[in-house]
């Protein structure tokens, strides 16, 4: 999953970039609210870790202005504010979830993996679609309770297509969320690894919708 941090504290960012890193997660940091994407093109990023105290504003007016122009992913709030009243602003102005400095990192991977469950409108770390099971953390997947042997690029794909199941995933939006920090995956490879992963999970499972993307079948 990828990850955009937006921290100023230097020593904190780069403990937690690599701690994150570490659990295997890519990320994005940056510093700054005017650094800070007005949109996430193809949604590429997984999650947001936003904090409130910024060299240039408040984290919460970020969140307040992304959600108003209708950006759904997942922010989580981190900051040394712990009054209720921080709280509620920070859940009522469009957070997900509100982490209180300072924090173990368990746990923010933990409350990272609880809202991309939300989001993805499973109830607990094996997401379940029929006969298929897919644990993100654990990076496995089982079709009628038997392991899949599936390539990185494999299990990636069929774990972003499954954070939308039923919704038709652009191959532009694909080809952006497989490498989020580096070039966008060619169309023609993307094509390949559904072949692939159609036979491993069977072709019924992913449906193709042509001139657009494809769709897990929920």
């Amino acid at each position: 999953m990828h990850l955009l941090l937006i921290e100023d504290d230097l020593d904190l960012g780069r403990a937690l970039s690599q701690a994150l890193k570490a659990e295997g997660f890519s990320i994005e940091w940056l510093r700054r609210i005017a650094d800070a994407p007005r949109s996430f093109d193809g949604d590429a990023c997984g999650c947001v870790l936003l904090d409130v105290s910024l060299p240039d504003g408040s984290g919460l007016q970020l969140l307040s202005r992304w959600r108003r122009s209708g950006l759904t992913v997942p922010i989580v709030v981190i900051t040394a504010r712990s009054a209720l009243e921080d709280r509620l602003a920070g859940l009522d102005g469009g957070a997900d979830d509100y982490v209180v400095k300072p924090f173990a990192t368990p746990e923010l991977v933990a409350r990272i993996h609880a809202v991309r469950r939300r989001y993805a409108h499973q109830a607990s770390d094996v997401w379940s679609f029929g006969e298929l099971e897919i644990e993100p953390r654990s990076h496995v997947a089982r079709l009628g309770g038997v392991a899949l042997d599936l390539s990185p690029r494999e299990f990636q794909l069929v774990l972003e297509l499954a954070r939308e199941p039923g919704a038709v995933i652009p191959k532009g939006t694909l080809s952006q969320r497989l490498d989020p920090l580096g070039e966008p995956v060619d169309f023609g490879a993307i094509e390949v690894h559904v072949s692939n992963l159609r036979r491993k999970i069977g072709a019924e499972r992913i449906k193709t919708v042509r001139g657009v993307g494809y769709m897990l079948a929920s």
